[in-house]
């Protein structure tokens, strides 16, 4: 395994991370979380990302008794949870159940320091922007958690450039601690945000990036080419049906096609090669990794190897064949 700064802070973070959703308390067994928990950190993975959302909070407590029971020393890793939808989801929730307001964001923190039975938070991140709380309010609150030790980094997750920097902003003015990272979706068909958005900003405010669904929630593992519709997948999930109005449709499948012959030229499989693609930007601080089998864990975390293959030629056709390369403003 192979460590990068979170942005410009001297926190050390895997290349590959562990994430739970979808997974955690809901797809998969205790017993196969464990084993998936231990072969991550078995490889090097150091990072393990949730949220208060995720499973409705089960999927933090699943992973609180993990760690309980594996008991390794605090120090070796990093855990996150993420506060906006609430525990129960925004439907369900109480107006002060939810949302980035000062009362929401403490009590967030208390919870899934509970559920995850541990005494910090090493990473915490707003999950959306909230549009009703003035931005000066969630920044004091973040800043708050870090002095009173219950939080060290905090970022955003699917936040603008711009919202970001208002955050920064506000930081400067009152000598609070800015956000650190940003949590995008990052993949080989979503690559605006990370790779034009942000671009100032990794020099200008040292921005780390955590990105999730590397894979574009399964349509770059292959497992759709060909018009296929495989059973057990999140796109068959209750409620995920716009994910699989967004990914999986003819032209990504027709991409995905093209890309999984590129993989069988330089012999990786073709989420091996869509993982490593990621880590060819060294703009990405860790690549957050989901999983509900240990075997398809193991080989993506191969990853790391198949860097070496991603030569410039090999990277070129990768382009060719995504046709899809942003466009940079001209300044």
């Amino acid at each position: 395994m192979e460590y990068r700064r979170l942005g410009k802070s001297g926190l050390r973070v895997s290349e590959l991370s562990l994430g739970s959703w979808l997974t955690f308390g809901k797809q998969i067994e205790l017993n196969t979380a464990k084993e998936l928990m231990k072969t991550a950190y078995d490889g090097g993975v150091n990072f393990f990302d949730n949220a208060e959302i995720y499973a409705r909070g089960e999927s933090e407590r699943v992973m609180g008794k993990i760690l309980k029971e594996m008991g390794w020393s605090r120090d070796s890793y990093l855990v996150s949870s993420k506060v906006f939808f609430g525990h129960q989801g925004l439907q369900d929730s109480k107006p002060t159940q939810y949302g980035l307001n000062r009362k929401h964001v403490i009590e967030a923190c208390e919870q899934a320091l509970t559920r995850l039975q541990v005494d910090y938070l090493d990473l915490y991140f707003c999950h959306r922007p909230d549009k009703e709380t003035p931005i000066e309010e969630t920044v004091w609150s973040m800043h708050n958690l870090i002095t009173q030790g219950k939080v060290l980094y905090w970022g955003t997750s699917e936040w603008s450039a711009q919202e970001i920097m208002e955050a920064h902003m506000v930081a400067r003015q009152h000598n609070l601690i800015g956000p650190t990272m940003e949590q995008p979706q990052y993949n080989m068909l979503h690559r605006n945000k990370v790779e034009v958005e942000f671009a100032q900003m990794y020099r200008t405010v040292g921005l780390g990036t955590t990105i999730w669904s590397p894979l574009c929630s399964g349509v770059l593992t292959g497992k759709y080419n060909g018009g296929k519709q495989p059973k057990g997948t999140r796109m068959e999930i209750e409620g995920l049906e716009w994910l699989k109005e967004r990914t999986a449709n003819e032209e990504n499948i027709r991409v995905a096609e093209g890309l999984s012959e590129i993989a069988r030229s330089i012999n990786v499989s073709l989420p091996v090669m869509a993982i490593a693609w990621c880590l060819k930007n060294s703009n990405v601080s860790t690549v957050i990794l989901g999983a509900s089998k240990v075997a398809q864990l193991e080989e993506n975390l191969t990853a790391i190897e198949a860097k070496e293959k991603l030569t410039d030629e090999v990277l070129e056709r990768i382009e060719d064949c995504l046709d899809n390369k942003p466009v940079h403003p001209a300044f």
